[in-house]
């Protein structure tokens, strides 16, 4: 990295500002090889996320604010510090009470007084549905959720119909309020199943995709037109057949 921020003209360029998309780039690519189980992409997005790493060090210690060295004691002091049951004397003997003093903890690392603190510190950068999910499991950890899951199922139940009273005849905004209501109860649901929203939701695209793909090669092979060409009579059964496909 010192190579390149001395002779490449576009190493040398880069800033912390420029370097962040292409930082959550490499992160999303890091994700779906994860998804796919592909050891060989993981070593390798790892290895682009590593590098990135050392970049933004590089830069912050041609400024003066800190260096690759630092950032590794930073993170060295703070596992130190959210695991006492390792390196000090409290005692925690399963991965929910080990949990439980992390949040403690974190709390008292980043000054939150209260549990609005901790819900108000989730990243308004994150994706909707990890955003949602996140605040959720801090308000649950502080004493707001359900006792079984139809009580979401309910709210849930709840919200569609708000959507239906106004979806014809209410303004643009409350229309979008309650869809993202339903979003925000669905995730509830996930969260509570102790599924990922965002990797359901991911999932589902594929599946989507791969479903949409296999009724336009029926379509061809079948019915000799492209899929722009289908009635909805025709894109119902080809959709079905499709369905039948991908299970079997």
């Amino acid at each position: 990295m010192d190579e390149l921020r001395a002779k490449c003209p576009w190493d040398r360029q880069q800033t912390i500002e420029s370097l962040r998309h292409l930082t959550i780039e490499e992160t999303y690519e890091l994700a779906d090889a994860i998804l796919e189980n592909n050891m060989d992409d993981i070593r390798k997005e790892l290895g682009d996320i590593l590098l990135h790493i050392v970049f933004y060090a590089k830069i912050a210690s041609e400024t003066g604010d800190f260096t690759i060295t630092d950032v590794i004691d930073g993170i060295c002091d703070k596992l130190i510090f959210r695991h006492p049951h390792v390196f000090g004397d409290v005692v925690a003997d399963t991965p929910d009470e080990v949990l439980k003093n992390w949040d403690e903890l974190k709390k008292v690392e980043k000054d939150q007084q209260d549990e609005s603190d901790a819900i108000a510190s989730v990243s308004k950068w994150l994706p909707a549905l990890m955003r949602a999910h996140k605040i959720q499991d801090k308000a649950a950890k502080a004493g707001l959720d359900w006792n079984e899951i139809d009580g979401p199922l309910e709210k849930l139940r709840e919200e569609i119909d708000e959507l239906l009273e106004v979806i014809d005849y209410g303004p643009r905004e409350r229309v979008k309020e309650e869809i993202g209501d339903i979003l925000f109860s669905t995730v509830n649901i996930a969260r509570f199943m102790g599924i990922d929203a965002e990797e359901a939701l991911y999932n589902v695209c594929d599946k989507f995709a791969s479903r949409f793909a296999c009724v336009e090669r029926l379509a061809r092979r079948k019915l000799r037109k492209s899929f722009r060409d289908l009635t909805y009579k025709e894109l119902d059964a080809l959709w079905e057949e499709a369905k039948v496909i991908e299970r079997e």
